[in-house]
């Protein structure tokens, strides 16, 4: 894996991470929030990976998917307490504070859909 900088994708990021903070700040409940921001978190960190490095789109999927899965099941064992972090909004933010497999099936459904625009739309355009 080389680092290259790809613009598109890291506007891209730029402005999923802006919709993210909107969302944290201004929704403290229901499906945006917990869903569709989900969906849209494994979007953020594909985008940011393909906006610095040479990394393949399938690779990436698995990667950004097997992290998003990774902090979840972390979440089943309690890891903000484990850190004693449960009182720091920044942390429960990023990190999340409850599992559940709702967040799993955003997170596949993220990564499946930004791999497909990535090999179908993108690569097409280039």
């Amino acid at each position: 894996m080389k680092i290259r900088f790809h613009s598109m994708f890291f506007a891209s990021a730029l402005f999923l991470l802006a919709v993210e903070i909107i969302i944290a700040l201004y929704l403290s409940a229901g499906f945006i929030r917990h869903t569709v921001g989900d969906f849209l978190v494994v979007i953020l960190m594909y985008c940011s990976m393909r906006a610095i490095s040479n990394i393949k789109a399938i690779s990436c999927a698995i990667m950004v998917l097997s992290f998003s899965f990774l902090i979840e099941f972390l979440q089943l064992f309690n890891l903000l307490d484990v850190l004693d972090l449960r009182n720091n909004n920044l942390a429960v933010i990023i990190l999340g504070s409850t599992f559940e497999i709702s967040d799993l099936i955003a997170y596949t459904f993220g990564a499946i859909t930004i791999y497909l625009i990535d090999v179908k739309l993108i690569r097409t355009t280039h």
